[in-house]
């Protein structure tokens, strides 16, 4: 069970907006140290708040929780031990079903836990401009929708790194520089509510002041899918369901201009000694070998990484 001190560390994470994979623990076979219900977070950066094991099996939750942030979706961790056989070939994780991986843990004294990650991401945030009905019905809508919208002045739309919209609703107020800074930013989407004559001569307007066409080619006007929406709610819906598919369907930009994701998680690697997958912080135990880093479980691998390099460059 969730302490109050965690329980309460968890919700100013999600009101700061941070990510992060809360980790469970369902089950647990002796002799582990870890009990079902002993609850653990993991943030963004591979930091562990709380306790669900010991170090090795903290390197296999803080891997799988990271991966879990980064694919947006939930994962059942299943660890158990192995004998280790002299690290020349070590045992792989492999996925059991969809949603579910095991891991071999060679530093586990014995037992078995299962471990339940769930991410907690903070909503996309969606920027919208303009102070009309549609305007409004795609704030309202889309807060129901869980986005995280926000109703901004032309002057006053600042887009950042893993934004993932931004609906430029105002009529021909400011639309202009609010479309443009939506392009540079490298939004996955930039909608402008207008009809297919208002919305041709923007694009020209645009395109005379030296936006490229490949720039323009991403406005998304008139703004949604065509689904015969005439409402300010109808419409706002059919923008909105553009918006979600290009969430889960992203478009494929120069590098340059896209945005970079929203949760940055460290970089996995696999322990070349025991074959465990772990995170790549500053914290894990690493060595640079021909300029190449390579990352450990734990301080004993390294160290018989270490000796099988001198071996090996004995026997040459």
């Amino acid at each position: 069970m969730i302490s109050a001190a965690l329980s309460r560390r968890a919700q100013e994470l999600a009101a700061e907006g941070a990510a992060f994979v809360t980790a469970t623990v369902v089950r647990a076979q002796r002799p582990t140290s870890v009990e079902p219900g002993n609850v653990a977070l993991v943030l963004a950066d591979g930091t562990i708040e709380g306790f669900v094991g010991g170090v090795c099996t903290e390197h296999s939750i803080r891997a799988y929780a990271l991966q879990a942030m980064q694919g947006r979706r939930p994962m059942l961790l299943r660890i158990l031990p192995f004998d280790d056989a002299g690290g020349l070939d070590p045992p792989a994780d492999h996925a059991d079903v969809e949603g579910s991986v095991t891991v071999q843990n060679p530093c586990l004294s014995g037992g078995a836990i299962e471990v339940f990650l769930e991410p907690v991401l903070p909503a996309p945030r969606v920027l919208v401009v303009g102070d009309t009905p549609i305007a409004e019905s795609v704030v309202r809508l889309g807060g129901e929708l869980g986005f995280h919208t926000s109703s901004v002045e032309g002057d006053g739309v600042d887009p950042r790194p893993g934004d993932l919209a931004l609906v430029v609703a105002a009529h021909g107020r400011d639309e202009l520089h609010t479309l443009r800074l939506g392009l540079d930013a490298g939004l996955p989407y930039v909608g402008l509510v207008a009809s297919v004559k208002r919305g041709t001569g923007v694009l020209a307007e645009l395109r005379g002041d030296g936006v490229p066409d490949h720039l323009l080619e991403r406005i998304d006007v008139p703004a949604g899918l065509d689904i015969g929406a005439r409402s300010p709610a109808e419409i706002a819906l059919s923008i909105l369901a553009k918006i979600i598919s290009v969430r889960h369907d992203p478009p494929r930009h120069d590098p340059v201009q896209v945005a970079e994701p929203a949760v940055a998680t460290p970089e996995l690697a696999v322990d070349p000694i025991c074959g465990m997958t772990v995170a790549a912080t500053p914290d894990t135990p690493s060595l640079t070998v021909n300029g190449e880093t390579i990352y450990f479980c734990c301080d004993g691998c390294k160290a018989k990484f270490q000796s099988q390099q001198e071996h090996a460059r004995v026997s040459d």
